[in-house]
């Protein structure tokens, strides 16, 4: 009996608050007729008048005043747990995976994103470091992060960051033993700390351009890496000349624990680009972090 009463009810409570059937029915988006007659149902089933009507008015009788008090405030709770849910329904939701670099991770990525991961608690965002060019579709990535110009032309790129430089860096305690390089062929005279690529294998060639001019420099030395926070480490302990983008080396030059040399070799380039493919459909989840982390809108390469 309750299950075929919860409309009539609910219609009931919202006549008895109104005292009119036309605003109760406007409210419910029913007819004045189909609402009259679902009351007129609950009082039969009931046997017991709920309702006095004139031409005037409509107010509830002792009983349903009784009934008023008894269900109106728990059907107001239903009706706002039923708002909730529709809210929570409603509020993007979900896993956002990205694979990146460590150190655009640290820099970049989770201050961007720390306010939207606050203001939205049913979003995830997983982080998978990994220096490689993954296939973002074949791993199920939602995205990746990558320099401007290594990007796929089928991909979205939205860039994420300023345009970078290298920097080529020692310690002073290396440059006190070791002549520093005028220009980017003296380097083949240093121990340089070398970076080993995840995709193919090889050694970083180091690039430099001036004035038009570029060189290539193959370099050698006792350390070679994989990732960059060693490198960094690498160099302030003296062990050698690094290159990595400037942001890398950043707060260890300006803090004079690094010195920087050939910094006129050094020409800008393309910055981080959060990448996509460009079939995707994007998630609200997904949306809202990219549009976190966008610098200026997106560009399809």
């Amino acid at each position: 009996m309750l299950k075929r009463n919860l409309n009539d009810l609910l219609y009931f409570v919202t006549v008895a608050r109104e005292g009119s059937f036309t605003r109760a029915a406007a409210l419910h988006g029913v007819t004045q007729s189909a609402l009259s007659q679902a009351i007129s149902g609950l009082e039969s089933r009931l046997e017991i008048r709920l309702l006095t009507r004139t031409t005037r008015s409509v107010s509830p009788t002792p009983a349903g005043e009784r009934l008023l008090q008894a269900i109106g405030h728990r059907l107001d709770e239903i009706e706002s747990e039923l708002d909730v849910l529709t809210e929570m329904r409603e509020k993007p939701a979900g896993t956002v995976r990205i694979t990146c670099g460590e150190h655009v991770l640290m820099t970049t990525l989770l201050p961007k994103l720390t306010p939207l991961l606050s203001e939205y608690p049913d979003i995830n965002v997983e982080f998978d470091v990994d220096y490689g060019f993954r296939d973002i579709a074949a791993d199920r990535f939602d995205a990746g992060v990558r320099m401007g110009d290594t990007i796929d032309k089928d991909m979205i790129a939205v860039p994420i960051g300023p345009s970078l430089r290298m920097a080529v860096v020692a310690s002073a305690a290396y440059f006190a033993t070791h002549p520093v390089p005028k220009n980017p062929h003296d380097l083949v005279n240093h121990n340089c700390i070398n970076h080993r690529m995840q995709t193919g294998g090889g050694l970083y060639v180091w690039n430099f351009e001036r004035g038009g001019k570029q060189l290539n420099v193959r370099v050698n030395g006792q350390l070679i890496f994989n990732t960059s926070p060693p490198m960094v480490d690498a160099a302030l302990a003296g062990l050698g000349i690094a290159l990595l983008p400037e942001d890398e080396f950043a707060p260890h030059i300006e803090e004079g624990r690094l010195v920087r040399v050939l910094e006129d070799w050094c020409a800008p380039f393309p910055g981080y680009y959060l990448y996509y493919a460009s079939r995707r459909q994007p998630s609200p989840a997904f949306s809202l972090v990219l549009n976190a982390l966008r610098m200026t809108s997106p560009v399809s390469r």
